[in-house]
């Protein structure tokens, strides 16, 4: 959950400060033996939860973009966030999926999102 400003930090980074939004997931992936029996009832192996946390981060100014980029161009990053369900900080790796920033005017860009993806399901 987004508490203040300092509850979401990726890569030693606080992301508070740029964010419009904070999405938490926690989305479950199950086994390749998942489905309905012949009884109609439902059969699968729980392989883990694996969090994602979809951030929407406001316009930014092209030294802040500068600050933020490599952090979501890297491969991995550190992410902690106050998980509701542990109610305390978590840190977990993540990697994170594609994102643009569309620059609508000159030297005028707009706001956008991107997923942090966690490499390893919940402890």
């Amino acid at each position: 959950m987004f508490i203040d400003r300092n509850s979401i930090i990726v890569n030693g980074v606080s992301m508070g400060q740029y964010l419009l939004q904070a999405e938490y997931q926690f989305n479950k992936l199950w086994g390749k033996d998942s489905g309905r029996n012949l009884a109609g009832d439902m059969v699968a192996t729980l392989i883990g939860i694996f969090p994602k946390l979809v951030l929407t981060f406001r316009k930014l100014s092209r030294d802040e973009l500068k600050t933020i980029a490599p952090i979501l161009n890297s491969a991995n990053q550190s992410v902690s966030y106050f998980d509701p369900e542990k109610n305390a900080n978590v840190t977990m790796t993540t990697y994170t999926g594609d994102w643009k920033y569309t620059s609508k005017y000159i030297n005028q860009g707009s706001s956008f999102e991107i997923s942090f993806i966690a490499t390893s399901r919940r402890a």
